[in-house]
């Protein structure tokens, strides 16, 4: 057995490799290991998203979604010029598109206003017009700071300074089981091997209440995978749109609609959705774990949820059975749009924590337990974000 580690860290998506990389920075020499099943970081919700470089428009005012993505904006711009990653700050409109999302579109430009994002503005159809001349509305708020990125690109650019700032990342390596120690400590158990430490910190993403759980810690909740699937414009369509427009979305659930993304490499996508995957990196329509079906089909909370909002949850699952459909909640936004425009895209899951009264946790959730941390719900704007949330999770993680 090697010598115990001062931290392992359980997951090597964005949000895990950026707190690696905000210990070392803040306390150098300190022995940490970083395990990821993958034989890459970034393999899973972090590659397969759509690229935004949030700028702290839709959470809540004081909650940990606003503070630390207006934060971890600043802080990604200036990560991404300073290691020369190809990014653009290309401004994206809101567009309401009937009058009874007026209210929730002041709504936002509220929120807007106190979380601080810079530069944004309610504009009327003309202006919408000027700004996306392909796009129509009734009223729309013009948030130009808003970005794109690679955010497969940040990750590896974190994991190359972790390993020059002394880290081990050991991708292929499975966490399958916690030992813990008469002193405190713990001996993470892997399939290539035991990894003993001193402290761990759980960024294991879509299996994050599982790793909670390794460890004897209850996490309260249950990761429920939502599949968002895209469709992508076809090159010689890709000037409908010159940057990012989006609808108003619905304020009970975190997710934002189907919108059109200009990509950092190129292209335009057009969604996504959102259904229940039956796989937790269930990327397909016919990805499917039977346990992971069983572990949500099983989950009070789930049927909780499902009663609740089972016509939204049949309208997505109608939009992602019929093309026609899909392109119809696209049209609100870009009238012109055809079938014939869009060609099949990728699709991303999205790790929802979901409490056992059918609540969608809305918020990042980080808890503490003894000598560990445990992410547990971290979600947009995660990756825009992961900077500071990496900085936050260091400090924690010093008072240990």
């Amino acid at each position: 057995m090697s010598p115990p580690a001062d931290v392992v860290i359980i997951g090597g998506g964005i949000v895990g490799l950026a707190t690696a990389l905000a210990i070392l920075e803040s306390a150098p020499g300190t022995r940490l290991v970083l395990l990821e099943k993958e034989a890459d970081v970034g393999r899973h919700q972090t590659g397969n998203n759509s690229g935004v470089i949030h700028s702290g428009l839709y959470y809540k005012p004081g909650s940990a979604k606003a503070r630390t993505c207006v934060d971890g904006y600043g802080r990604m711009l200036e990560f991404c010029r300073k290691h020369s990653i190809t990014h653009s700050i290309c401004g994206k409109i809101v567009v309401a598109t009937a009058e009874e999302e007026l209210p929730r579109l002041a709504e936002l430009l509220r929120r807007g206003h106190e979380n601080g994002v810079p530069g944004i503005q309610a504009i009327g159809p003309e202006e919408i017009r000027e700004i996306e001349p392909h796009a129509a509305g009734l009223r729309g708020l013009h948030v130009p700071g808003t970005g794109i990125v690679d955010y497969a690109a940040v990750a590896r650019k974190y994991a190359e300074l972790i390993r020059a700032a002394g880290g081990s990342i050991q991708t292929g390596t499975r966490a399958a089981g916690l030992r813990r120690m008469p002193d405190g400590s713990a001996v993470i158990v892997t399939n290539r091997g035991d990894f003993p430490t001193r402290t761990w910190i759980n960024c294991g993403g879509l299996f994050c209440d599982r790793v909670a759980r390794l460890s004897g810690t209850n996490p309260e909740m249950k990761i429920v995978p939502f599949r968002g699937e895209y469709y992508k414009l076809k090159p010689e369509r890709e000037g409908l749109v010159k940057g990012l427009i989006y609808p108003v979305p619905d304020p009970r659930f975190p997710f934002l609609g189907v919108h059109f993304t200009r990509m950092a490499g190129g292209g335009v996508e057009a969604g996504p959705n959102a259904i229940l995957a039956l796989k937790r990196e269930g990327y397909t329509k016919m990805s499917i774990s039977l346990r992971d079906s069983i572990d949500t089909l099983t989950y009070p909370g789930f049927w909780r949820m499902a009663l609740k909002y089972w016509k939204t949850g049949c309208g997505e699952i109608y939009r992602s059975m019929s093309k026609a459909a899909f392109v119809t909640a696209l049209q609100r936004l870009l009238p012109e749009l055809n079938c014939a425009d869009l060609q099949a895209g990728g699709a991303g899951v999205r790790a929802q924590g979901l409490l056992p009264d059918g609540s969608l946790v809305d918020d990042f959730r980080i808890v503490q337990d003894q000598r560990a941390i445990h992410v547990l719900n971290a979600p947009s704007p995660a990756a825009t974000a992961s900077l500071a949330i990496g900085a936050h999770i260091a400090n924690l993680w010093k008072k240990l």
